[in-house]
């Protein structure tokens, strides 16, 4: 029943919730409550397929005529019969292979992005037009970099070197406020880390198979992070000064690894903009189900399986 609870429990996460969620129109009205789901929903269920597989795997040390678990495998065929014997190993080798794909993923993923943007940072360093020598423009920073580029572009390359990437059409084409809210956009997603969940949910992309995996969960995540970014823009200046931005850099493109203030989100957020209905009910029922989802499930299951298994190892 455990096994068969965490099974039903995997697919319902990877499945139907997270499609439903990223076809929601009300997470981007409560943004950082959205993200906390979205953050459950895929512990969740990376830890439920973890413990369905163990759960099936832990009938291997069933206890044997003696009352004691069986750890012998010739003994565990004799009392299982090798078919099933052979079934229950290939779970427990299939649980770990899956737990080996998915650390791979995530130091892959890691390497390659954090490569991509040393290469480019270093590029970027050296077609820096910027003069950081003048006062006159306190908006640019040390952390600014400007290119000779008339196509608009604003993007961010994280990391211990942090960078913000401005264009000098986008420079050319913003007022001083707007300006400011593309630099505080952009320098939002430096401090809150914003790569970092982006890294670990394209891990998780990348490591589940085609046939259970979602683009659109990808999509529904990537645009909660330019969501969040933008409400600290907000703060800095004002939703139309922001949306006159966005819509200028609409556009825009940024490097893979890197993070830009346009992109195919920007109707979604210049719309976000003007909507001004309360959201506390909606974070407070988010917050409320991603416990749910981590909690509830935890103490109905896990706490008679260890149960059990302290049962099995006493009486060893």
């Amino acid at each position: 029943m455990t096994a068969l609870f965490f099974g039903i429990l995997t697919l319902v996460l990877v499945g139907p919730a997270a499609e439903a969620l990223s076809r929601a129109s009300w997470p981007v009205r409560a943004p950082r409550a959205a993200m906390t789901l979205w953050q459950a929903i895929a512990l969740a269920g990376v830890l439920s397929a973890f413990s369905c597989g163990l759960a099936i795997a832990a009938n291997l040390l069933a206890p044997g005529p003696d009352g004691a678990p069986t750890t012998n495998p010739v003994h565990e065929i004799d009392r299982l019969g090798f078919p099933l014997w052979l079934t229950l190993v290939g779970v427990f080798a299939l649980t770990l292979m899956v737990g080996a794909r998915l650390m791979y993923t995530v130091i892959r993923v890691g390497v390659r992005t954090r490569a991509r943007r040393h290469a480019h940072r270093q590029l970027i360093d050296i077609l820096d037009r910027c003069d950081h020598s003048d006062a006159s423009n306190p908006l640019f920073g040390r952390d600014v970099r400007m290119i000779d580029v008339q196509q608009p572009l604003a993007y961010c390359l994280p990391g211990l070197r942090q960078r913000v990437v401005v264009s000098e059409g986008v420079v050319a084409r913003l007022s001083r406020e707007e300006l400011t809210a593309v630099l505080a956009h952009e320098r939002a997603h430096l401090r809150a880390r914003h790569d970092l969940v982006l890294e670990a949910f394209i891990a998780l992309h990348e490591a589940f198979p085609r046939v259970v995996r979602s683009r659109s969960a990808l999509g529904a995540v990537e645009l909660l992070v330019e969501s969040l970014a933008d409400d600290q823009a907000v703060r800095a200046t004002a939703p139309t000064t922001l949306g006159r931005a966005l819509v200028a850099c609409a556009d825009a493109v940024a490097p893979r690894g890197a993070m830009a203030v346009g992109g195919p989100t920007t109707l979604t957020r210049v719309r976000r903009l003007r909507d001004e209905r309360p959201t506390l009910l909606l974070a407070t029922v988010a917050y409320a189900a991603a416990a749910t989802i981590l909690v509830v499930p935890t103490l109905a299951v896990a706490i008679p399986w260890l149960t059990e298994l302290s049962r099995l190892i006493s009486a060893a």
